[in-house]
């Protein structure tokens, strides 16, 4: 599909980081199954749908705000990694690399959004 979402290369960091909170999540306690491991999914989906949802909306607007959303998505899963933390499930270190996903994936999302917002200002 020429143009298509898959072809951002945000939303192909998003689904490399959706795919690692899918692995990371599957090694959380069985006690973490109906909380925490469902809502980092949860968020991890909504991040890379999102992407998707504002690439196919009818304007620039419409899909800066599918991109909040998803930037929204981004900062929960932050969050939610401190929480494994917090509670000893990982170690720091092992969270470092996700962690570095997160930010590269809030700059890609904040790139995007500049450069609508940008061509949107050159039409008008």
């Amino acid at each position: 599909m020429a143009g298509g979402f898959e072809e951002l290369e945000v939303y192909q960091a998003a689904r490399l980081l959706r795919k690692r909170v899918y692995r990371l999540t599957s090694r959380l306690p069985e006690d973490e199954k109906f909380n925490l491991v469902s809502q980092m999914r949860r968020a991890a989906v909504s991040m890379t749908n999102n992407i998707a949802e504002g690439h196919g909306s009818r304007s620039w607007k419409h899909n800066v705000s599918y991109l909040y959303r998803s930037r929204g998505s981004v900062c929960e899963l932050q969050d939610d990694f401190n929480i494994c933390e917090d509670e000893n499930y990982f170690l720091p270190d092992h969270l470092n690399n996700i962690r570095n996903d997160t930010e590269r994936v809030l700059q890609l999302i904040n790139g995007y959004i500049r450069y609508l917002k940008q061509r949107q200002d050159a039409t008008n």
